[in-house]
């Protein structure tokens, strides 16, 4: 049995699509692509696909993770590109790795996101900024299953900047970027939630919806702030997991005759 480790994106308007559609798409592009996959045991069998930490629906992400199970080895690049294929434009199969390493959730520990605040100005945006992370704590409100609920935004939020937009963006109105890392805590501390949290600290509200986009999930750096490639780790021990597979090596092996 083989583990292939993949990343994904959800951009342009696939950005609307819930988690359970992506299911869906995605596993009738196993089925397209020929994936050998391995099922799970009992009375309905399933593909063993291990989804981790979804982008809440309507957010772009620019780094989902999945791994799958096959029943027969197959070249990660090659799997990447027939399921990318086989996925709708905007879906799209962005990096493939074997696995080779274990607890991969937990290397999910924080994401960057972007957020863009049109009718915005820059300034406000910087001042906003600055009153959020100058507080101890920020409480919000989110609307759960279970009712209302008040946590702090504040404690999760690692770092956060406003930048000006670029240049080249369409249109001429004022438009301001942030830039945020989030540490992946419970409960979850979502960009919604880190908005709210400018409105309440510094009465900053967009006049229309922010557009928000996923950069990065990862490992987090305490000490640079950033956040690492999780398919790093694989990668690395791939070399060292063919030379054991392969056995030892050619120095290391005795030759024909000798004693």
């Amino acid at each position: 049995m083989q583990r292939i480790r993949l990343r994904y994106t959800k951009r342009g308007r696939l950005r609307f699509t819930s988690h359970r559609d992506f299911q869906r798409a995605f596993e009738r592009a196993l089925r397209r692509a020929e994936v050998p996959m391995a099922y799970s045991a009992g009375f309905t069998p399933h593909p063993k696909v291990s989804y981790a930490n979804a982008a809440p629906t309507g957010t772009g992400s620019e780094a989902e993770y999945l791994e799958i199970q096959l029943a027969a080895v197959r070249d990660p690049a090659v799997l990447r590109t027939l399921l990318d294929e086989s996925l709708p434009d905007g879906l799209d199969i962005v990096d493939a790795v074997e696995a080779h390493t274990s607890s991969f959730a937990d290397r999910l520990q924080a994401s960057v996101w972007e957020l863009r605040l049109e009718g915005v100005e820059l300034e406000d945006a910087e001042k906003a900024v600055a009153a959020f992370m100058a507080a101890e704590t920020v409480e919000v409100q989110r609307r759960t299953k279970n009712g209302l609920r008040t946590f702090d935004a504040r404690g999760a939020v690692t770092r956060l900047e406003a930048l000006a937009a670029p240049a080249d963006r369409p249109g001429d109105g004022a438009c301001a970027i942030l830039r945020l890392v989030v540490r992946h805590l419970t409960p979850a501390v979502r960009p919604d939630d880190v908005l709210s949290g400018l409105r309440v600290t510094a009465d900053l509200a967009p006049p229309v919806p922010a557009a928000v986009t996923r950069l990065a999930q990862g490992l987090l750096d305490d000490e640079t702030g950033t956040v690492t490639d999780p398919l790093a780790p694989d990668r690395d021990a791939a070399p060292a997991a063919s030379t054991t597979a392969a056995g030892p090596s050619a120095a290391q092996q005795v030759p024909e005759g000798s004693a």
